[in-house]
């Protein structure tokens, strides 16, 4: 594979909906998409980073500036064995995974695509229907939450989780499971709370939970572990998660029983299927978590989750339930029995419509060899 010409598109789409987590609120989502071609094929990236270094340290100014000036000058015009290259030829690079997976990940893409093989054989798996699992802002009101949980239900997601913070947690909880039953629901609480909560936390186990995932701070393993002994509901880990030698550590310090895993927050396909393997010899459960991506990283999200570890739903929506249009073509769907199918073809089998990209697009760079 020689990697002939990137280009980098940022684009902004507009949210169906406004979406509240303990960082704030978002009404629109921009993103950097990145297309790597070989030739007259084209394999397609998407990077997770955001306007504000709130969920990760990396934005889309940072990633930008990696990109262009590091990342894709290592790359361009180079014979490469493959994606798995990338991460060795990049070593020099610290930290700027999210940058780092949005290049790798649209190399990925387009080794699938030059193969004629579906991301997720090249990945070292078959496609299968994934179970959609969905997420839920913070909402004004538990009669809003009520309403919405109703409506995903109707939509055929089969697992919910709700973003909670402190002052919105159990009663929004309670109200879930007095409306819904034993519903699969989990909780995310982005890093809100501290060490001090441990006994607020522990009036979650009441209910039943999947998880909690990310309780406390992002960088802190120890604490997370003292937590975990004080609750009988399972910790997940989501921020901590930084790359395989951050899984290792977290579950040699029992910080947690559940790992999220999402490529753009470990740097790539070859960290994820790192940890993926690692989970799965500890008897880990993991599942795929979402960054409000387009349909571009939505479908790269599907590839990687038909691995086998992925054992629990993932944040895998409909790409109409975010944004409409989406970039894409064909669209991501939840078929009726609260599943979504992995698109067919190489590659990841979606590609943007170009009309749509052009009204999206805010800014665009191409590096040729």
């Amino acid at each position: 594979m020689r990697i002939s010409s990137v280009e980098l598109t940022l684009v902004r789409l507009p949210l169906v909906r406004a979406f509240e987590t303990s960082f704030g609120m978002v009404d629109a989502q921009e993103f950097i998409l990145v297309a790597v071609r070989d030739g007259d094929t084209v394999g397609w990236g998407e990077c997770v980073a955001d306007v504000d270094p709130y969920y990760s340290s990396e934005t889309n100014t940072t990633a930008w500036h990696i990109l262009s000036r590091f990342l894709i000058p290592a790359v361009l015009g180079r014979e490469i064995g493959g994606a798995r290259e990338l991460h060795g030829i990049w070593q020099r690079v610290r930290g700027h995974r999210m940058a780092k997976a949005a290049l790798e990940m649209a190399a990925w893409d387009l080794e699938a695509r030059l193969a004629g093989r579906p991301l997720c054989e090249l990945l070292g798996a078959r496609a299968r229907p994934i179970p959609a699992g969905v997420s839920i802002g913070i909402q004004p009101s538990i009669e809003a939450l009520i309403e919405r949980v109703a409506r995903e239900r109707a939509d055929g997601y089969q697992r919910i989780k709700i973003k909670i913070k402190p002052g919105w947690d159990l009663e929004p909880v309670r109200a879930i499971r007095g409306r819904f039953g034993d519903i699969p629901l989990m909780v995310d609480a982005n890093a809100a709370y501290t060490a001090a909560d441990a006994a607020h936390l522990a009036a979650l186990d009441a209910f039943d939970l999947m998880m909690i995932e990310q309780p406390l701070d992002y960088d802190d393993l120890v604490d997370h572990a003292r937590l975990q002994t004080a609750i009988r509901t399972p910790v997940c880990l989501d921020e901590s998660i930084t790359g395989p030698k951050a899984a290792a550590d977290a579950l040699a310090l029992g910080a947690c029983r559940v790992i999220n895993i999402k490529p753009g927050r470990v740097g790539g396909f070859s960290p994820s299927l790192a940890v993926h393997d690692l989970a799965r010899e500890r008897g880990i459960p993991v599942w795929h978590g979402g960054m409000l991506e387009s349909g571009i990283g939505r479908a790269h999200n599907l590839h990687l989750s038909t691995l086998p570890g992925f054992v629990l739903p993932g944040d895998v929506a409909a790409s109409a339930r975010y944004f409409v249009p989406d970039l894409i073509e064909p669209p991501i769907e939840v078929a009726s029995d609260g599943t979504v199918a992995v698109p067919a073809g190489p590659g990841i089998a979606v590609t943007p419509v170009p009309e749509r990209m052009r009204a999206a697009a805010l800014q665009s760079e191409r590096f040729n060899q």
